[in-house]
């Protein structure tokens, strides 16, 4: 059995909007000046305090928390909202479809997303039972730290070698890689391509088709 795992947001899903809206609204919510954008967006796959105390300038230890806390309530409420989605990226449902339909393939999802997140993105998508381990920042270290990858492959009973991560950022090549797993970048998330391929992505793909092709035959994932 050959495990696949799956980043969220920038792999799964354009959720750069309401990302970068969410934080606009807490950093104004705290009397704090946003980021610009690509600094947001740069941030994308970490645990959302860690995230806060890379993002804020000035003391860290006292607006983390605050900013975390008004970027829940912001983002509930934006997904709430007529004008703010979060779609599939083009390709991403045929791909989870037909991995789903393989014998010989098991998906999962690490994500810096909460459990609550995950929910909401799997009832907004229809995407309930294509995954059978999810493992979230409510868990774990915030990556890279390996300790999602390494509980999904102990909780589907995979070893690393058949094992591969797909990811938008360099913090999803470099969890894989620290759990010996396989990693593989995409090139329409929030990292640039040639930085993934730095972090010691094997191959980033230019569309989910590329996936198909790299996983085609079991073979390729021993």
């Amino acid at each position: 059995m050959n495990l696949v795992i799956f980043d969220v947001d920038g792999t799964l899903i354009d959720s750069q909007h309401m990302i970068v809206a969410a934080m606009n609204r807490a950093f104004a919510a705290n009397g704090l000046v946003a980021p610009a954008r690509d600094e947001i967006l740069s941030i994308v796959g970490l645990s959302l305090e860690t995230a806060m105390r890379t993002l804020v300038q000035e003391e860290p230890d006292a607006f983390a928390p605050l900013l975390t806390e008004a970027y829940k309530e912001a983002f509930f409420e934006l997904r709430r909202s007529r004008e703010h989605h979060e779609p599939l990226f083009p390709g991403a449902r045929d791909a989870l479809d037909r991995l789903a339909a393989r014998d010989d393939v098991v998906l999962g999802v690490a994500t810096g997303k909460s459990r609550r997140g995950v929910q909401a993105i799997l009832d907004l998508h229809g995407l309930h039972g294509r995954f059978v381990t999810i493992q979230t920042a409510d868990d774990h270290p915030s990556k890279p730290h390996p300790g999602m990858v390494a509980a999904a492959m102990a909780e589907t009973g995979v070893l690393p070698q058949r094992a591969i991560m797909l990811g938008d950022t360099t913090y999803d090549i470099e969890m894989a890689r620290a759990a010996g797993a396989r990693a593989v970048g995409v090139s329409w998330g929030y990292h640039a391509p040639e930085s993934l391929t730095a972090a010691g992505a094997e191959a980033v793909l230019a569309s989910f088709d590329e996936f198909d092709a790299m996983i085609g035959v079991t073979e390729q994932l021993r």
